[in-house]
């Protein structure tokens, strides 16, 4: 009987929310907060999945094929998608998953259940295919978006799968580099609030890419991978009133994901300039995409009040989580502070270096 533990980290955004399904670059981090599942093999051909923080309990046949998809039932979609691929359960097992990313808070609780899920399945059945992180993450990416048809990007997928500090050229070519493996000072902040995922990211992006497609009209030289900050006068005006600030956010906040990516490729980083440009990204998604509530505003408010160099919402919107970096000396005030607004969790958290298998025994 075999005994398999897979773990799968948490993201942050540190740069290029609502950018990956444009096809524009992000840059993010997988974090120190994990999903683990602890999968033990039985004599049945059934995965009893006994997920403890929700207090539920799924059972699946092994041999489902499950040719019709519940919507977001992510356990059905990897299963599907790595059939395909030669990764065929031939046993059971009953598994234990437990965390400790917060439910629907934009740091990716999901998505690392999906990676911790594939991972699995993999070292358990085997696959015809090198496992690496790049496919693991386009696994991951099959299984959430492709199959279910849902609005998201790359993003949570390769910054799980591939670990670390990431950047993604989420264009065709795809392509992605890791740019980093620590980054101090880095604190999360909780709201409470609950996210709003799929709908929120249908608007956003419906209504970018329709912008983005006038602009083309009108100047069919345009190529939203090639702008610059300055072309915004340019190309603003061909516009309607109500699409502007979607243009407008996507040239800028590609400009500040570029912009920080220049101080990822030194040396040594200046947290201060990187605050700065985490700030300007922020004030984007507050002013033209809208995507924050009062209390994730207060947060930041109280995190800059108490000496961050930098802070912003993270992920689709809507409510969920921050993103801070500050003096690593000022840690617990910045905590204290951001506690102090509201917030219903806020910690240290550290770079981590992605989805992995932390055991396979005999038992």
């Amino acid at each position: 009987m075999r005994k398999i533990t897979a773990s799968a980290p948490g993201r942050t955004c540190l740069f290029g929310d609502h950018q990956d399904y444009l096809g524009l670059p992000v840059i993010a981090c997988a974090i120190d907060r994990n999903i683990k599942l602890i999968a033990k093999e039985n004599l049945s051909e059934t995965f009893v999945l006994n997920m403890i923080d929700i207090d539920e309990i799924r059972i699946i046949d092994i041999h489902a094929t499950f040719d019709k998809l519940e919507a977001r039932d992510y356990f059905a979609s990897a299963l599907r998608v790595l059939r395909r691929y030669g990764c065929k359960p031939n046993t059971g097992y009953t598994i234990t998953i437990t965390g400790d990313i917060p439910i629907n808070s934009g740091t990716s609780s999901s998505s690392a259940l999906l990676m911790a899920w594939i991972r699995f399945l993999i070292e358990a059945f085997g696959i015809d295919h090198e496992v690496t992180p790049d496919f693991l993450s386009k696994l991951g990416y099959e299984s959430e978006v492709l199959e279910h048809g849902e609005p998201g990007g790359m993003m949570d997928h390769f910054s799980i799968g591939v670990g670390n500090i990431v950047h993604i050229n989420t264009k065709k070519p795809f392509s992605f580099d890791v740019i980093g493996t620590e980054l101090k000072g880095l604190i999360t902040g909780v709201s409470g609030v609950p996210k709003e995922t799929i709908g929120l990211i249908g608007e956003l992006k419906g209504n970018a890419l329709l912008a983005i497609d006038i602009v083309k009209q009108n100047y069919p030289d345009f190529d939203l991978n090639a702008s610059k900050i300055e072309d915004l006068d340019r190309y603003r005006n061909c516009l309607p009133d109500r699409l502007i600030a979607y243009f407008e956010a996507a040239i800028k906040n590609y400009h500040y994901t570029k912009e920080a990516l220049k101080e990822f490729e030194k040396p040594v980083l200046d947290l201060q300039k990187i605050g700065a440009l985490m700030n300007s990204h922020h004030e984007v998604l507050r002013d033209l995409l809208k995507i924050t509530v009062p209390r994730i505003d207060q947060m930041i408010n109280a995190a800059l009040k108490a000496g961050a160099y930098g802070a912003k919402i993270v992920g689709s919107g809507g409510g969920g989580s921050i993103v801070v970096i500050a003096d690593p000396q000022k840690e617990d005030a910045v905590i204290k502070a951001i506690l102090n607004a509201g917030a219903e969790e806020a910690y240290v958290v550290n770079v981590d270096p992605g989805v992995r298998i932390i055991d396979n025994i005999e038992i």
